[in-house]
Protein backbone atom coordinates (compact mmCIF):
# COMPACT_ATOMS: atom_id res chain seq x y z
CA UNK A 1 0.00 0.00 0.00
CA UNK A 2 1.04 3.78 -0.66
CA UNK A 3 0.24 7.00 0.62
CA UNK A 4 0.14 10.07 -1.19
CA UNK A 5 0.59 13.05 1.04
CA UNK A 6 -0.07 16.87 0.01
CA UNK A 7 -0.35 19.70 2.39
CA UNK A 8 -2.11 23.40 1.59
CA UNK A 9 -3.28 26.73 3.74
CA UNK A 10 -6.44 27.74 3.35
CA UNK A 11 -8.49 30.49 4.90
CA UNK A 12 -10.57 29.70 8.33
CA UNK A 13 -13.54 31.08 6.44
CA UNK A 14 -12.60 28.72 3.40
CA UNK A 15 -11.98 25.85 5.48
CA UNK A 16 -15.78 24.22 5.05
CA UNK A 17 -16.00 24.88 1.48
CA UNK A 18 -12.91 23.22 0.87
CA UNK A 19 -13.92 20.41 3.27
CA UNK A 20 -17.45 20.16 0.91
CA UNK A 21 -15.59 20.46 -2.54
CA UNK A 22 -13.43 16.99 -1.13
CA UNK A 23 -16.45 15.38 -0.05
CA UNK A 24 -18.50 16.27 -3.01
CA UNK A 25 -16.15 16.00 -5.75
CA UNK A 26 -12.65 15.06 -4.89
CA UNK A 27 -13.59 11.89 -3.07
CA UNK A 28 -16.18 10.46 -5.91
CA UNK A 29 -13.74 11.24 -8.17
CA UNK A 30 -10.50 9.52 -6.48
CA UNK A 31 -13.24 6.23 -6.09
CA UNK A 32 -13.13 5.63 -9.77
CA UNK A 33 -9.50 4.74 -10.02
CA UNK A 34 -9.10 0.88 -9.30
CA UNK A 35 -6.67 0.61 -6.64
CA UNK A 36 -7.76 3.80 -4.85
CA UNK A 37 -8.28 2.77 -1.26
CA UNK A 38 -9.35 5.27 1.47
CA UNK A 39 -8.39 9.11 2.23
CA UNK A 40 -7.59 10.88 5.29
CA UNK A 41 -7.58 14.57 5.62
CA UNK A 42 -6.40 16.38 8.44
CA UNK A 43 -6.37 19.89 9.38
CA UNK A 44 -4.15 22.24 11.86
CA UNK A 45 -5.57 25.90 12.95
CA UNK A 46 -2.92 28.02 12.42
CA UNK A 47 -2.57 31.82 13.19
CA UNK A 48 -5.63 33.59 10.36
CA UNK A 49 -5.42 30.15 8.64
CA UNK A 50 -5.76 26.45 8.76
CA UNK A 51 -2.80 23.80 7.07
CA UNK A 52 -4.92 21.10 5.93
CA UNK A 53 -2.85 17.54 4.84
CA UNK A 54 -4.33 15.25 2.03
CA UNK A 55 -3.52 11.98 2.72
CA UNK A 56 -4.72 9.44 0.18
CA UNK A 57 -4.04 5.86 0.26
CA UNK A 58 -3.42 3.62 -2.54
CA UNK A 59 -3.05 -0.45 -3.62
CA UNK A 60 0.46 0.66 -5.69
CA UNK A 61 2.07 3.52 -7.57
CA UNK A 62 1.00 2.08 -10.37
CA UNK A 63 -2.41 2.95 -9.21
CA UNK A 64 -1.40 6.46 -8.54
CA UNK A 65 0.11 6.77 -11.87
CA UNK A 66 -3.09 5.80 -13.63
CA UNK A 67 -4.76 8.97 -11.19
CA UNK A 68 -1.51 11.92 -11.40
CA UNK A 69 0.09 10.53 -14.91
CA UNK A 70 3.25 9.71 -16.02
CA UNK A 71 4.94 12.13 -13.56
CA UNK A 72 3.13 10.85 -10.23
CA UNK A 73 4.77 13.54 -8.17
CA UNK A 74 2.52 16.34 -9.49
CA UNK A 75 -0.38 17.75 -7.68
CA UNK A 76 -3.30 17.13 -9.02
CA UNK A 77 -5.44 20.11 -8.10
CA UNK A 78 -8.15 21.31 -9.82
CA UNK A 79 -9.52 25.33 -10.52
CA UNK A 80 -12.09 25.22 -8.03
CA UNK A 81 -10.28 24.10 -5.46
CA UNK A 82 -7.22 26.15 -5.90
CA UNK A 83 -9.47 29.18 -5.68
CA UNK A 84 -10.24 28.27 -2.31
CA UNK A 85 -6.56 27.50 -0.71
CA UNK A 86 -4.19 30.48 -0.09
CA UNK A 87 -1.08 28.39 -1.09
CA UNK A 88 -0.71 24.82 -2.21
CA UNK A 89 2.10 21.99 -2.43
CA UNK A 90 2.65 21.23 -6.09
CA UNK A 91 4.41 18.35 -6.10
CA UNK A 92 3.32 15.42 -3.79
CA UNK A 93 5.15 12.83 -1.23
CA UNK A 94 4.72 9.14 -1.81
CA UNK A 95 5.42 6.56 1.26
CA UNK A 96 5.09 3.32 1.79
CA UNK A 97 2.41 2.26 4.38
CA UNK A 98 4.64 -0.16 6.59
CA UNK A 99 1.75 -0.72 8.91
CA UNK A 100 -2.15 0.51 9.42
CA UNK A 101 -4.75 0.26 11.84
CA UNK A 102 -8.17 1.45 12.06
CA UNK A 103 -10.64 1.02 14.49
CA UNK A 104 -13.21 3.59 13.91
CA UNK A 105 -14.25 5.52 11.20
CA UNK A 106 -14.64 9.01 11.12
CA UNK A 107 -16.96 11.66 8.80
CA UNK A 108 -15.92 14.90 7.24
CA UNK A 109 -17.05 18.07 9.41
CA UNK A 110 -17.51 16.34 12.50
CA UNK A 111 -16.84 18.11 15.76
CA UNK A 112 -15.57 21.33 13.10
CA UNK A 113 -17.59 24.84 13.54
Amino acid sequence: MMARVWSSRVAKCNLKAYLKHFSKNVLPDLRRYDGFASALVLTRDLEGETEVVVNTFWKNLAAIRAFAGSDCEVAVVVPEAAALLISYDKRVKHYVVDAADSSESVSLFDDRD
